[in-house]
């Protein structure tokens, strides 16, 4: 006789949240129009790099701005965690990691601005995607709709934060860095799954954000019915093509993702310095005017902070800084003189309209040129397998294949994205062991010993673990008696799982024989000797 005993687990599935910051640390008056933001009067292009403050020790803050300033950013941006902050209803935590104001402060100081996006769901791989859990037990709640409890709460959050940075003294209007903020996140994604109340909830966000008199700019990131004077935004891995669904609207892209999130058990993400380069320059070259890396510095998922099924606890994102800090070579250096070559043509980009001109089949230049003589090129080979040599204005250039080459005086090229000394990097930390304190953060995650509780049912798993856990585990057993018929006929049993858990361990009389694991519907056959 041979016992057969297998159990899975239901891993919650979260959702995620994002936050902006910009240079020159005391600002004015913020407008805009179809070309670019507008400053105390100034146009600026402007470089921004996602750094959320949680993910890394206020220790640190300091280093990271800097370290992006060095190659070349203006702004920082960050996401503000909901769920982090407002930990039971009113009861707030500003404090260590999550010290907002402090790291606002630190932009700041370092003369930069600031993007802020409260969201307050932001998505971002983080638990429950930055909505507090104690919103899931209020009866009648529904999130991200036109649901009374939901909004109640909802602005109650945005506005604590909105007068928090008020009190600071930290928005644009004010003196401060803060020269954007940031209502919901890519809601447009979701938004006909809600039929006319998600319709309804993106235009009461939006009007609510506006109606905070922060006295700058409000975006919306991929939100295709963004209301006026909401700007809607661009995310993804290109956006050069990306066009404001309204043309008096800025060409700003929120989320450019120089790498990718980590999952247990999947391959490492990779995405080479060169493409990044290459979709930057493209979004210049087509009148963009805010890039924004997510992440320029990821970080780290501390305690259960990261969300989603089987996100690791480094959130690297192999971002141009990497976890620890330390500049992500060659990443950050190919980007720091991308930045450089930019802002050399910044004043022709911002005051001058392009001409367009074909080099060849998947060639052309975009010229900016003023009536004093000013001019700036963008030279792009869009194949992707071949190297050119293209004629511009009676000059040979060489264009490696998916590359864009820089001409600040449309004579000199000073750089172009696929050109790249792809020397390894060697990074070192040297640091006194004795001086550092570790934490170590424990989660009961297994399935030995006493069952907690007995269903015959499955349970919903936030009700069940009230957010203290990623896991629940479900348990059960099956007695296979000698006389079965498969084992007469000397065939192996199967068993079949069909589960929306996400990972499963079958134990033969006691001993492991298999385990599986899946990101969303899990269907698999163990085959068993007795």
């Amino acid at each position: 006789m041979g016992k057969l005993f297998f159990f899975y687990s239901s891993s919650c599935c979260l959702l995620f949240f994002l936050l902006l910051c910009f240079e020159l640390g005391s600002a004015g008056n913020v407008t805009y129009d179809a070309r670019s933001l507008i400053v105390d009067g100034q146009r600026k292009l402007l470089i921004s790099a996602s750094i959320h403050y949680p993910r890394s020790v206020p220790a640190m803050w300091p280093g990271l701005v800097q370290t992006a300033k060095e190659g070349g950013v203006d702004v920082i941006e960050t996401y503000v965690f909901w769920n982090g902050h407002e930990i039971a209803p009113s009861v707030y935590n500003f404090e260590g990691r999550f010290d907002l104001v402090k790291f606002v402060k630190t932009v700041q100081q370092a003369g930069m601005y600031c993007i802020l996006r409260i969201g307050p769901f932001v998505a971002a791989e983080w638990n429950y995607g930055g909505v507090p859990v104690w919103l899931h037990y209020i009866p009648g709640t529904v999130f991200r709709t036109d649901n009374e409890n939901f909004k109640f709460y909802m602005q109650r959050f945005m506005t604590y934060i909105v007068d928090l940075m008020k009190k600071e003294k930290l928005f644009a209007s004010q003196g401060g860095p803060i020269i954007l903020s940031q209502v919901e996140n890519e809601y447009g994604y979701y938004e006909q799954g809600y039929g006319e109340g998600g319709k309804r909830y993106a235009q009461w966000a939006a009007k609510m954000a506006v109606a905070q008199n922060t006295g700058v700019p409000w975006i919306m990131c991929q939100q295709y019915d963004a209301p006026d004077p909401v700007i809607d935004t661009c995310n993804g891995f290109y956006c050069d093509t990306f066009k404001p669904t309204a043309p008096h609207r800025p060409k700003i892209w929120t989320e450019n993702w120089p790498g990718w999130f980590q999952l247990f058990g999947a391959p490492n993400p990779h995405r080479p310095a060169e493409d990044v380069a290459f979709a930057v320059a493209r979004f210049f070259q087509k009148g963009g005017t805010v890039n924004n890396y997510y992440m320029y510095h990821g970080g780290t998922n501390f305690g259960r902070t990261a969300g989603g099924p089987f996100i690791t606890t480094s959130y690297d994102y192999e971002a141009p800084i990497d976890e620890y800090g330390l500049p992500n070579l060659p990443k950050w250096g190919h980007l720091k003189e991308l930045h450089r070559a930019i802002k050399l043509c910044e004043n022709l980009l911002l005051t001058s309209n392009p001409v367009n001109i074909s080099l060849g089949h998947s060639q052309e230049a975009d010229v900016y040129a003023d009536a004093s003589g000013g001019c700036a090129a963008f030279l792009a080979n869009t194949d992707d397998k071949n190297d050119v040599t293209v004629t511009f204005r009676n000059a040979s250039y060489h264009l490696p294949a998916w590359s864009v080459s820089i001409l600040p005086d449309c004579k000199t090229e000073v750089y172009n994205s696929a050109k790249e000394d792809l020397k390894p990097s060697v990074q070192s930390s040297k640091k006194d062991s004795k001086s550092l304190n570790w934490e170590v953060f424990v989660e009961k995650a297994g399935i030995w010993g006493e069952a907690d509780l007995v269903k015959s049912s499955l349970e919903d798993h936030v009700n069940v673990t009230k957010d203290a856990s990623d896991y629940l585990w479900y348990t059960t057993s099956i007695t296979v008696s000698e006389d079965e018929l498969f084992l007469k006929q000397g065939r192996s049993p199967v068993l079949m799982i069909d589960s929306k858990g996400h990972a499963v361990h079958v134990f033969v009389n006691g001993q492991l024989q298999g385990f599986f694991f899946s990101f969303g519907f899990l269907r698999k056959q163990f085959h068993f000797c007795f």
